[in-house]
């Protein structure tokens, strides 16, 4: 009985742990792809590089081991697959990457932090997420929501006391460098950032209706990586005509960064969003994006000596607090007794329905 009490606890919260691994790949991305472009390295073809690896990476897996579960390709379905590869591998990247030069990796992560709000909010409107007002399940979700994008935007406009760290006093003129970001700057990046964001949530959306036409996962993260690298070199060979120098590929942070970012934030991205939204929904997924920002402001005052001031501490705080409150009303809503009350509630509206059935059938005799 315990083992098997331990083995049900485990596969609940095998979603848990899903996306928790996914925010720290994500987190990860975010420093090395913001050392790739602090060193000159273009936006466009990084993206390129990156999905051509993933599809590299995962398209043989796919072939193989969806081989019975693939269903037959459609026109239909081929067209939602293009505009999922234009939504998050060519709009979405290219606007974040693009707003991550003009501020610094912490900020770029914690602007991300509104896709929970616009993804919820979008549920919502396409009743792919259930709300009840009247529910504390459902108040704890748009509370939780609301928090985490409160959070952000402490972190983002609330600066606060300097957190004098022994690791980033040396470096003075490198603090400068990626902390001096004046107004007009943040101003820029914050906007593209914000409409990566939007098409990001757009993404979710649409590969959370997409899969249920299409479950097979891997061979769709595969077809998304393959349309992305297509529709990603024609965006950069228009961007980047007359300059082919930005293609070389070296043993450098370039290399590294599409690499990394190609097999674990869009290969794996991809199919464990999948995965989990069959179960939880395209909300659960994007309510821990929050967690990378906190990953990412830890990381960057190591490796990239950005420095670290009381206002993202509290922001921080207050993302992790919404964050548990969404986690908590999602997990009220997948439980055990949630389940069987809407079960019991189902019967209930057959029974009626088949009375009223029986007592139409007899008047009309």
């Amino acid at each position: 009985m315990i083992s098997h009490g331990l083995v049900e606890r485990f596969k609940a919260a095998k979603p848990f742990f899903a996306v928790v691994f996914l925010q720290f790949g994500l987190a990860g991305m975010d420093i090395l792809c913001k050392a790739a472009l602090n060193q000159g390295v273009s936006n466009y073809v990084l993206v390129v590089y990156r999905h051509a690896v993933a599809t590299l990476v995962v398209a043989p897996f796919a072939v193989v081991l969806d081989k019975k579960v693939r269903p037959k390709m459609t026109l239909s379905m081929f067209i939602k697959i293009m505009v999922l590869g234009l939504l998050e591998p060519v709009l979405d990247q290219n606007l974040y990457y693009l707003g991550m030069k003009y501020t610094t990796a912490t900020f770029a992560a914690a602007m991300s932090n509104i896709l929970p709000a616009l993804t919820f909010v979008m549920a919502w409107i396409l009743r792919l997420e259930k709300v009840k007002l009247k529910c504390i399940r459902s108040q704890s979700k748009v509370l939780g929501t609301a928090a985490t994008v409160a959070g952000a935007m402490i972190m983002t406009l609330v600066k606060g006391p300097l957190l004098k760290l022994f690791w980033t006093r040396a470096t003075t003129s490198n603090q400068q460098q990626t902390n001096g970001v004046d107004i007009q700057s943040s101003i820029k990046g914050a906007l593209m950032i914000t409409a990566g964001c939007f098409c990001w949530a757009c993404f979710m959306i649409l590969q959370s209706v997409t899969l249920r036409s299409y479950p097979a996962e891997l061979s769709l993260s595969a077809w998304i990586c393959l349309m992305g690298t297509l529709e990603g070199t024609a965006v950069a060979l228009v961007m980047e005509k007359g300059n082919a120098a930005v293609w070389a590929i070296h043993w450098d942070g370039k290399l590294l960064a599409a690499v990394y970012s190609g097999i674990f934030c869009s290969g794996l991205a991809y199919y464990i969003q999948g995965v989990v939204m069959k179960h939880r929904g395209p909300v659960f997924v994007t309510a821990f994006s929050p967690l990378s920002m906190v990953i990412v402001a830890v990381m960057s005052s190591f490796i990239l000596r950005e420095q670290l001031f009381l206002g993202r501490l509290l922001g921080a705080a207050v993302i992790i607090i919404g964050l548990y409150l969404v986690v908590w009303g999602k997990s009220k809503e997948n439980s055990p007794e949630e389940e069987l009350a809407t079960t019991k509630q189902v019967g209930e509206e057959k029974d009626k329905s088949n009375l009223e059935v029986i007592t139409i059938a007899s008047s009309c005799k």
